[in-house]
């Protein structure tokens, strides 16, 4: 059964208020080197093994999982 590990975040050009929270947060707890945070979302979808896991995955992601407007997503097919 092939499972896909997609992994979403916002375009660069976009502010990520949360990633600047934590950022922030980081720094004050003394790890001054921290100089970026990004934060975005991970699934895991497992998939039967019939038909284009790729097409499947990339539909998901353009029709549901990802906002394409503001992110962007990339995945990975395990076997």
């Amino acid at each position: 059964m092939p499972k896909a590990k997609v992994y979403i975040t916002l375009k660069p050009a976009l502010l990520d208020a949360q990633g600047r929270v934590l950022q922030s947060a980081l720094q004050q707890l003394g790890f001054e080197s921290v100089q970026g945070v990004r934060v975005g979302k991970y699934l895991e979808v497992e998939l039967a093994p019939n038909g284009d896991p790729h097409e499947q995955i990339e539909a998901m992601c353009q029709k549901l999982l990802a906002n394409p407007v503001i992110e962007q997503y990339r995945y990975e097919i395990e076997p």
